[in-house]
């Protein structure tokens, strides 16, 4: 019986390169895409940094990723689409037009819309280094011309609109909308060794709401069910990255049964989660819930500051000292332990000392009020916002430490050492490899039921040898209610869990990955 619940993108270091891929349609139904993988390297490492040089980091992206959708900028804009893609690691291999055009590309689920460079970009050097699709040489090819224009954290993605036929395996999807990219400006494609973006997401956050191509497949009949799931491989000695599969999934690729969840909000694959576990301990945060999404397009686990802070001083992370979080424990530690054994609201107490304003449910940043005149309110608002934010996660983390009976010479002890674990403004976080056997095992509530990730998963391997470098598969992503908190549950939770997206019963599922 499966189990189901109730009712209801730093410093990104991974490039990976597809290899020749299997693609086949199985006796039994399903549509299978193998799947390669590229292991991480130090020139993603170097893009990356490049790419965060104007401070676009993943802790922000909350402002900085931006999609257009059906008219002009979505409601939903502040947090997509997460991610720059650096650190992708499984790619597939598609065809497109007649005969196919071949193109590696991200099985993305946090994204909706297909595209791949056109042979019209004549002024990105990312183009020069990727196939190109031709228009000229397809006998299915259809014109469109509506511009597209998809906005990330570093740069644009922009072109236009065509219809062809798509080759997944041995099916074809036709006359699929798709952008021809001329204008790739971003070191990231520049770098990178996949072509184009396959979406998988909801035609709620598609680019000129354009039909996806997922949808386009069951509509025309070409899968049994309207479902699909990964199995990544996440096992570096083997040369088989994985498979997505078409229709269904294999009952080769999981262990036991899945736990299903209801997809909360249409757009992404978006779920509620309960609380995280560190060593079995709460880190409080998301004790009152947190929401997720399972994005297929990063390789990276993406959550709240104040519990990503919590991790890396578990595991040894080092991080960047923040003199802002100092000083605030400095000058208002013992009153905001005062206001919590008082049973004062915890949600009002960074307001009661003038770090906040209070919005009815939550402290808001006392800056807000500065963005209209934008040179001023950059300065102002980024420091309150700040101040307010490190407030907040201070009263989090001493109200956990309370709980254990601690007293306040521990708990503030605790929290200087949880500030100097702050995450770099990259989100990145270094781990010694040879301290693993001390690491915590780090859980994720969701449906009920707890999902345990051990530090050899939660880790990323850089390099071999002597020279390798291990690095945390947390960064720190602030997106704020109603929207957040929020997680993205990318390849290193995928790649333990065996994921199935059933698109029919708007459900996500997990299982332990065979």
């Amino acid at each position: 019986m499966e189990t189901r619940s109730g009712p209801v993108v730093a410093s990104l270091f991974v490039l990976l390169c597809v290899l020749p891929t299997i693609l086949c349609a199985s006796g039994d139904g399903l549509v299978r895409i193998g799947l390669k993988k590229w292991k991480f390297d130090q020139n993603n490492r170097i893009a990356a940094h490049l790419e965060s040089k104007d401070g676009r980091s993943l802790r922000g992206c909350d402002k900085n990723y931006q999609l257009r959708g059906k008219s002009g900028y979505r409601e939903d804009s502040d947090i997509v689409p997460l991610k720059n893609y650096l650190d992708a690691q499984y790619f597939g291999e598609i065809g497109i037009g007649s005969p196919p055009q071949k193109f590696k590309v991200i099985f993305d689920t946090g994204s909706s819309n297909l595209w791949v460079p056109s042979s019209k970009c004549y002024f990105s050097v990312a183009c020069y280094f990727h196939s190109k699709y031709k228009s000229g040489r397809s006998s299915t090819y259809k014109k469109n011309g509506k511009p597209a224009d998809i906005r990330y954290g570093t740069g644009a993605i922009s072109g236009f609109f065509s219809e062809d036929h798509v080759k997944l395996g041995d099916l074809v999807v036709e006359d699929q909308e798709f952008i021809e990219a001329t204008r790739e400006p971003s070191v990231t494609f520049l770098v990178a060794k996949f072509d184009g973006i396959l979406g998988l997401g909801f035609q709620e956050i598609s680019v000129g709401n354009a039909v996806p191509l997922w949808y386009n497949m069951v509509n025309q009949g070409l899968v049994n069910e309207p479902v699909f799931s990964f199995w990544l491989n996440r096992n570096a000695d083997e040369e088989e990255g994985g498979e997505i599969v078409f229709g269904g999934k294999d009952p080769n690729h999981y262990k036991g049964e899945h736990t299903y969840v209801p997809v909360t909000r249409k757009g992404y694959w978006q779920f509620d989660m309960g609380d995280v576990l560190i060593g079995g301990k709460s880190t409080g945060f998301c004790a009152g819930g947190c929401s997720a999404i399972a994005d297929s397009g990063t390789s990276l686990l993406a959550g709240p500051t104040a519990i990503i802070t919590e991790v890396n001083h578990a595991i040894g992370a080092a991080g960047v000292v923040s003199q802002e979080c100092k000083a605030l424990v400095s000058q208002y530690g013992e009153t905001i332990i005062e206001r919590i054994l008082a049973k004062d609201q915890p949600e009002k107490i960074c307001s009661q000392i003038g770090l906040c304003t209070f919005d009815g449910a939550r402290g808001v940043s006392m800056g807000i009020e500065s963005v209209v005149d934008e040179s001023a309110g950059r300065s102002h608002g980024g420091l309150h916002d700040a101040m307010c934010s490190t407030c907040e996660m201070a009263v989090v983390w001493m109200q956990n430490q309370l709980r254990e009976n601690q007293t306040q010479e521990r708990i503030l002890n605790y929290v200087n050492e949880l500030c100097e674990r702050l995450p770099s403004p990259m989100g990145e976080s270094s781990v010694d490899c040879n301290s693993l056997a001390s690491m915590p095992n780090v859980s994720f509530t969701i449906g009920g039921k707890t999902f345990e990730l051990t530090p050899e998963q939660y880790l990323l391997k850089v390099g071999e040898g002597d020279i390798a470098q291990c690095v945390s598969g947390f960064i720190a992503m602030d997106v704020p209610p109603p929207r957040g908190p929020l997680w993205i549950l990318g390849d290193v939770f995928m790649g333990t869990y065996h994921t199935v997206f059933d698109h029919g019963n708007l459900r996500i599922g997990f299982a332990e990955a065979a």
